[in-house]
């Protein structure tokens, strides 16, 4: 199947309970996505609540109960194989999905909007976060010597 990368291993999502990871569109912002298992083998979801802007896995894996995955901020609560909430702050809004498929027991990213940038949060990429600056962590001091704030 052309047009995949692999992310990682079934077992492993089944056993965490998620998986998190940096995708990036067709114009290069960065968005953060997380696998969660499913009856049917794995889901892929952007890693943000419809209610609010809120990470569903701040660092820490998806908060779930029983196949559901739980807003860490409102506790709404998303079908981690439909996306779809009806409950809470978020009723009535479904995740945005991300395309992934399963072979031979490995996760593939499948996406035609989203590619892969790496594994974990988007701190985690080395680009400093969403500004695209170099994040040299702190070796050379702060980015600015002003004391003067607003």
């Amino acid at each position: 199947m052309a047009g995949r990368t692999e992310l990682t291993t079934l077992e492993t999502v089944q056993e965490s309970r998620s998986w998190l990871f940096t995708v990036r569109d067709r114009y290069g912002e960065a968005e953060e996505a997380i696998l969660v298992p499913c009856e049917d083998g794995v889901e892929g979801w952007i890693n943000r609540c419809m209610h609010e802007p809120q990470r569903l896995d701040v660092g820490r894996g998806v908060a779930m109960r029983d196949e559901e995955i739980i807003c860490p901020r409102h506790g709404s609560m998303y079908d981690a194989c439909s996306g779809a909430c009806d409950n809470g702050e978020a009723a009535g809004t479904r995740l945005v999905g991300v395309d992934v498929s399963v072979e031979d027991g490995r996760v593939y990213l499948t996406d035609s909007i989203y590619h892969f940038d790496h594994e974990g949060g988007l701190e985690d990429g080395g680009d400093g976060g969403e500004d695209g600056t170099e994040d040299d962590g702190g070796s050379e001091g702060p980015s600015s010597t002003s004391h003067i704030s607003f």
